[in-house]
This record gives C-alpha cells, sequence and structure tokens, in this order.
C-alpha cells in the first residue's frame, strides 16, 4: 500500500484560479471567530437579554405556573428570537470589513500573474503544500523591491510589455514580506502550518544574502498562523491594529 506523501511545491500558472479562491476564502475565514467572540461580549449580552425581557413583556410571555410545567417554558421563544435577531445583525456587520479586506487582498499586484511576481527576487515565491497530491495549504513571501507596498490594482492600470507580460520592477528589498499563509484547517493540528514556514524562510535567506528580515501580519484570529510565527522567532514590532512581526 502506498503511503500518502505531503510535498511543498512552486506555484504554477495553472493554480492560478485555485489560489485566488483559496486567498478570499482564508480572508474570510477569521469571520466566524469574530462572530462568536461578539456572541460572548457581557455588553451583547446584557442587551440581548434587556430587549428579549421588553420583548416577552410585549408579547406577555412571561411564565404562567397554571399552566403546568409546560407554562415554564413560556419565555423561551422571546430568548431565542432575539438570539437569532443579535446573531444575524452582529454576522451582517462583521462581514462588511472582512468583504472589504477580501476585496482589497484579491485586488493586489501579486494575484494577476502570480509566477512573474514571484520571479522577480531569487528570494521570493509562492509556494503550495500538497498531501497525496491533495491541496492542503500556501505561502507566499514578497522579497521584491516594493515588498512595502499594500495597494490594490486599481482596474485597467496594469502594464505590460509588447510580449503582453504584465512589467514588473526586480530585485531583491531588506525586508520580505509574507503576504499569504494559509492551511487547511483539519491539518493545523499537525502543525503542517510549520513546515510550510519553515520552507519558506529557510529558501528565502538562502537564496540571497541581501535579505535581512521577514515581516507578517499577526491576527488573535488566526491564531494557529501567530502560534508558528512565534516558533520561528518572530517578534512584536509594536501594539498597532496591524503588528508585523519581524523574523
Amino acid at each position: 500500500m502506498v503511503q500518502p506523501v505531503a510535498k511543498i511545491r512552486p506555484a504554477e500558472v495553472s493554480d492560478q484560479r485555485r489560489i485566488r479562491f483559496v486567498v478570499g476564502k482564508a480572508e474570510m475565514e477569521p469571520i466566524a471567530i469574530a462572530n462568536r467572540k461578539l456572541y460572548a461580549n457581557p455588553l451583547v449580552i446584557s442587551l440581548w437579554i434587556g430587549l428579549s425581557c421588553v420583548f416577552i413583556e410585549y408579547m406577555n410571555w412571561w411564565p404562567k405556573p397554571e399552566h403546568g410545567l409546560l407554562g415554564y417554558l413560556a419565555p423561551f421563544p422571546g430568548f431565542a428570537a432575539l438570539s437569532v435577531a443579535f446573531m444575524f445583525a452582529i454576522d451582517w456587520l462583521n462581514r462588511w470589513d472582512f468583504d472589504d479586506r477580501s476585496n482589497h487582498v484579491l485586488r493586489r499586484p501579486d494575484l494577476v500573474d502570480i509566477p512573474a511576481y514571484y520571479s522577480r527576487s531569487p528570494s521570493s515565491g509562492f509556494w503550495i503544500l500538497e498531501w497525496d497530491d491533495r491541496f492542503i495549504g500556501m505561502i507566499a513571501l514578497d522579497a521584491s523591491l516594493d515588498a512595502d507596498q499594500d495597494q490594490q490594482l486599481a482596474q485597467g492600470t496594469v502594464k505590460k510589455d509588447r510580449t503582453g507580460q504584465v512589467k514588473m520592477t526586480k530585485g531583491t528589498s531588506k525586508i520580505a514580506t509574507i503576504r499569504h499563509f494559509h492551511v487547511e484547517d483539519p491539518y493545523r493540528p499537525a502543525g503542517m502550518q510549520d513546515d510550510l514556514l519553515k520552507y519558506a524562510l529557510d529558501h528565502a535567506f538562502k537564496a540571497d544574502t541581501k535579505l535581512e528580515g521577514v515581516r507578517a501580519i499577526s491576527s488573535p484570529l488566526r491564531e494557529y498562523i501567530s502560534d508558528s510565527l512565534k516558533k520561528h522567532g518572530f517578534r512584536l514590532e509594536s501594539k498597532a491594529e496591524r503588528v508585523k512581526p519581524f523574523y
């Protein structure tokens, strides 16, 4: 019996559609964690109980002992109805920010032509992690001269040369940026993200001695990524909203 094999390989042109899908999925994934954090917020719970009591009072659904045991269950539909309304409202409010972030990331220049963008520096790379030929993760490390930029690409601004290739400057920056980092949920307990990150860092520093450090975005909504960054020597640069650890 042939045992499944894990491998890390460079992204190819044929992978671009899948990569863009996974990037969008990865950017929207933390919304469930953000929602749960708000569900457990004491202020939200207090507001839910208060409005539920007002609704139950209006509907006259307080316990009715004369109806026996079932009479004490009368308020439950009121609490349930308001909980659904609160969950819908929280998800709707959070979704705006995550949609904006996802659209911003998907419009970055690096996703226009992935192999071309990440070939501008020997330290750059976009790698895919596969298990038994199944896509389970990816990491993109940008060490180009504009690795510190985070702008999105406006429609119609892609510059191409006479051969139809996207025009991009070449060279290696002193500080590289991890632009994308994702591992499918079932494989995170096995530490696949650590192997993927180590592979990218080893490649980056061996490929060009000009590279001095690597930065990445850390978020409490992606704990498995934050833990992996810490294991590999990243440190917090500041307590700003978007923390950028360095390797």
